[in-house]
């Protein structure tokens, strides 16, 4: 072991041995000597589902540009389960040496107010790294419902309160808060009809089974492209990239009106600022690469870098008062 190598597992040990007698105050760990040399063995990046899913999808996309970057390799650990919670508290409780990573989703966010228990906080027990990525979702309908435009929807919800349905890939995921808002921002009233999955969600909207949902855009394109069902709006605050004649539902009558996944890069909170900052960097020219940026405008999720550590612990923060405010309002028990 190098003498850096030491000092870094010396300094922990003092903090942990300090940390037990109750005076963490008197724990100083110096970052530049955590963070010398910097990867110098192989990174395990945590993603919080199934391989070959969407948030696995984006993170191999990044991962071999970031450890080009970083010039070590990145090993991709799925961990899925309780809607990525099972993840996240590995990753929480990992050394904060920048040896484990986790992808952060939006449904992080959500989770802590649908959630009476959940074993970690996601402001509290991460330190932030970067905003990856957001994925705009779709509100489609099927073409035999007679709103042809939000405004339209909105007035024909108002006059069958609680009778039009929705349906979405289950309870607390992003489909179902982001109409939970939709009816806020509007005073209407629907009736949610959840699914145990997307994809069979779906289906039952092409089959005119039930009338409406919000959909991730990569599902949605394909079946707008074929009339199978009507685009009312993208859910992002800007139109998107890969389909700019679809309105956003903000622009038609409802600004403010914003409800995306998003996709992050969280370390262990105390991991160093030096190799917060190094991440950071990293992720940054990853999403600079331009086959990077082609293929996930192709698949209609858009690169948005964020400026700096600090300002990604910002949107944490705001997404987290937001989804909150949101199930108060909707009087949806937290499980």
């Amino acid at each position: 072991m190098s003498s850096q190598n030491i000092g870094a597992a010396v300094s922990r040990l003092q903090c942990e041995t300090v940390r037990i007698l109750g005076v963490a105050s008197l724990c100083v760990v110096i970052p530049g000597a955590l963070a010398a040399g910097y990867p110098d063995h192989p990174v395990r990046w945590v993603v919080p589902s199934t391989s070959g899913g969407g948030t696995d999808k984006v993170t191999r996309v990044i991962a071999p540009k970031l450890a080009e970057y970083l010039g070590q390799n990145i090993v991709i650990d799925n961990r899925p389960g309780a809607s990525g919670n099972i993840g996240a508290e590995h990753v929480a409780r990992a050394a904060p040496d920048g040896y484990t990573l986790l992808t952060s989703i939006g449904s992080h966010a959500s989770n802590a107010a649908l959630k009476k228990k959940i074993p970690f906080d996601l402001a509290r027990d991460f330190a932030p790294v970067s905003l990856m990525l957001t994925a705009p979702s779709m509100m489609i309908g099927h073409p035999s419902l007679p709103a042809k435009s939000v405004k339209e929807l909105i007035a024909l919800a108002k006059s069958r309160p609680g009778q039009l349905q929705y349906a979405s890939g289950g309870v607390g995921s992003i489909q179902h808060m982001s109409m939970e808002l939709f009816m806020n921002m509007t005073g209407t009233k629907m009736m949610h009809v959840p699914y145990k999955a997307t994809y069979p969600a779906l289906m039952d909207i092409v089959a005119g089974h039930v009338p409406l949902m919000v959909i991730g855009s990569m599902s949605a394109l394909p079946q707008i492209g074929a009339g199978r069902v009507r685009a009312y709006g993208v859910t992002s605050a800007k139109r998107m990239t890969g389909a700019p004649d679809i309105p956003t539902i903000a622009e038609q009558g409802m600004p403010g009106y914003e409800a995306v996944q998003w996709f992050g890069l969280l370390a262990p909170a105390g991991t160093p600022r030096d190799i917060v900052t190094k991440l950071h960097a990293g992720v940054v020219r990853a999403l600079q690469d331009r086959e990077v940026q082609r293929r996930f405008v192709e698949d209609g999720v858009e690169a948005a870098p964020s400026g700096s550590p600090e300002e990604f612990g910002t949107v944490i923060r705001s997404e987290l008062a937001k989804w909150a405010k949101v199930v108060k309002d909707s009087g949806i028990k937290p499980e």
